[in-house]
């Protein structure tokens, strides 16, 4: 398993790496905008599953509109 880089073990393997700094933007976005407060030191263990789950899934949300935009403009 791979490890995260706060030391704890991650199951999270990023298909394209370079995306990491995009998610991490991505998941500061969210959070503000549900109006949860995430720790800079990336510990999120004082989070309620329900607090880590929105963010999770408005995550998820927005990815699968932006993919669902680049194939809609690709079969124009």
């Amino acid at each position: 398993m791979a490890q995260a880089s706060n030391g704890q073990s991650s199951s999270n393997n990023l298909v394209v790496p370079r995306a990491n700094a995009a998610l991490e933007q991505l998941k500061y976005e969210v959070a503000q905008e549900l109006g949860i407060t995430l720790s800079p030191d990336g510990y999120q263990g004082n989070k309620t599953s329900y607090e880590n789950g929105s963010i999770g899934g408005y995550i998820t949300k927005r990815l699968v509109t932006l993919a669902e935009q680049q194939l809609a403009g690709q079969f124009q």
